[in-house]
Formats: C-alpha cells, structure tokens, sequence
C-alpha cells in the first residue's frame, strides 16, 4: 500500500466515523423531548377549527354591505355556540 492510499483510507475511516457520530447524535436530540398527548393535540385542533369558523363568520359580517337582520342572525348564532 502506497502512502497516499494509505492516507486516502485513513480520511475515509475518519469521514465514515463523524457521519456515524453525526447521525447518532441527532437521534438522541429527538429523544430527548418530552412524549406528546394526542388528547391534547386533538383538542387544541378542535379549539383551532372552531375558531377558523368564528373568524369566517366575523370575516363575511365584515364585508357584508350592511344587511342588519343577517348581521344579527349571524351574532346571534355566535352567541348560541
């Protein structure tokens, strides 16, 4: 084995070893993060699509040209839910 294969390997084995190092590092950063609560989760989401249809109604209340008995069905209807 010549000199420069041999240095040529010794930079592939040190290559090989911080990919490895890298990798396995990034795995325990992952695992070190607190489990999640899919109860949790799915609430926060409902919260979230309830607010989304608030947000819709008051957009089109907003924007609508001033029709006083739909603005008041529609404020009515927020306050029922």
């Amino acid at each position: 084995m010549s000199f420069w294969s041999a240095v040529v390997a010794i930079v592939a084995i040190i290559a090989f070893a911080r990919i490895r190092m890298n990798r396995d590092s990034a795995r325990h950063i992952h695992h070190d993060q607190p489990p999640v609560d899919q109860a949790y989760t799915a609430s926060l989401e409902r919260e979230v699509a309830e607010m989304r249809k608030r947000l819709e109604v008051l957009e089109r209340i907003a924007t609508d040209d001033g029709e006083t008995r739909r603005l008041s069905r529609e404020i009515e209807s927020l306050r029922d839910q």
